[in-house]
């Protein structure tokens, strides 16, 4: 994937959410037709090697979203629906996530997961945010058993500017208290990027005797 083709990517995610959440009864089908567009050509630009691992995460996605949002009820979509464009958005953002991530230093994964401790043991203490606390236990464990560390770093840091971009716009909406835990959080949760690590992950294992990874070269540990 070129760098033309990341730029589509994020002029997709954040044009559509604002055409989405600006615009009238034709604006999400609209959108959601752009996405599925932009996936199916990048579907058809992408190495045969890479294509499973962007088929499994649309597959993949759909299913997270049906639990957390209709059966959980973690967040709610302004029309109480799950957007068309959701499944597919997920796709990009994770093919964007595999192309920023070889360009990342290597010492990112450790950084982003400091920072990601820290504020999550903030945000606990201070009562406003203790779904974040097993999130970011989540994210660890993405960065210190899954294959592409500098991946789940990437997708935290994308996913959350994602989640701030959406809600602001109000295109969804975190409930104030996880359903059935009750513990409080922020719209968004600091670390809800850790549920996008935790589909990437199972994205690798689901196609790791079928394709090669998305993201370019191998990755140790760090």
């Amino acid at each position: 994937m070129n760098t033309h083709i990341a730029l589509l990517i994020v002029l997709t995610i954040v044009g559509g959410l604002a055409v989405d959440a600006r615009g009238g009864s034709w604006a999400q089908p609209l959108v959601s037709l752009w996405a599925w567009g932009v996936f199916a050509w990048l579907l058809l630009k992408s190495a045969s090697a890479e294509r499973p691992a962007l088929l499994a995460c649309v597959v993949l996605a759909s299913l997270g979203e049906v639990v957390l949002s209709l059966a959980w009820g973690l967040y709610d979509y302004r029309l109480g629906n799950i957007p068309l464009f959701v499944p597919p958005g997920h796709v990009l953002l994770f093919a964007l996530g595999g192309w920023l991530a070889p360009r990342l230093p290597g010492r990112m994964p450790a950084a982003t997961a400091g920072f990601a401790v820290v504020a999550a043991m903030a945000l606990a203490f201070s009562q406003r945010d203790l779904l974040s606390v097993p999130l970011v236990l989540l994210f660890l464990a993405s960065l210190r058993y899954g294959p592409t560390p500098r991946l789940y770093s990437a997708m935290f840091v994308l996913a959350l500017a994602m989640e701030l971009w959406g809600t602001w716009l109000g295109n969804w909406a975190w409930r104030p208290v996880a359903p059935g835990l009750g513990w409080p959080t922020l719209n968004p949760p600091f670390a809800a990027g850790a549920f996008y690590c935790v589909l990437d992950w199972l994205v690798g294992l689901t196609t790791a005797k079928q394709a090669a990874p998305l993201t370019a070269g191998s990755e140790t540990q760090a």
